[in-house]
């Protein structure tokens, strides 16, 4: 019994000091993007820019109708036009279900599984990737990449 318990102890404190707690950059570039989706469902185009690097690139992983995958280049200009103008009584809800994240002190990439509803209906779901660096002030959005599903959710 003793044995046992010794090997139970051992394991349980392996196990918590071996969960990494978050580094300040890996906090700071997760606030960047709970900072942008906040801009995102407020309909704020400026607190969205201030998130962004102004060279981004975005991409969107689709299927085709003939059930082929591809990607879509997204114009930011457009994107932050639809946010814009994106009717009063429309609600867009990205609910982000985890954040993976690994950076240094001036880059890091993040991984969020996600859920998109609009006006409390399920719209489709996926993962971001946000590519991050630090401009010596803040983390700045440089790329996202996602990709959108209706089925196999969950």
């Amino acid at each position: 019994m003793y044995k046992f318990s010794l090997l139970l102890f051992l394991f349980i404190s392996c196990t918590v000091f071996s969960q990494k707690e978050m580094t300040l950059n890996q906090k700071q570039a997760k606030q960047a993007i709970l900072d942008f989706f906040e801009g995102f469902h407020e309909g704020d185009t400026v607190k969205i820019k201030k998130t962004i690097d102004a060279n981004i690139v975005m991409q969107t992983i689709s299927m085709t109708k003939e059930g082929n995958l591809r990607t879509t280049k997204t114009n930011i200009k457009k994107f932050l036009e639809v946010i814009h103008n994106r009717p009063e009584d429309q609600k867009w809800l990205e609910k982000l279900l985890d954040f993976k994240i690994d950076a240094n002190e001036n880059i890091a990439q993040v991984w969020t599984p996600y859920e998109f509803y609009v006006n409390d209906q399920f719209s489709h779901c996926g993962v971001n990737i946000f590519q991050l660096f630090y401009d010596g002030t803040t983390w700045k959005i440089m790329a996202l990449a996602d990709t959108r599903k209706r089925k196999g959710c969950k």
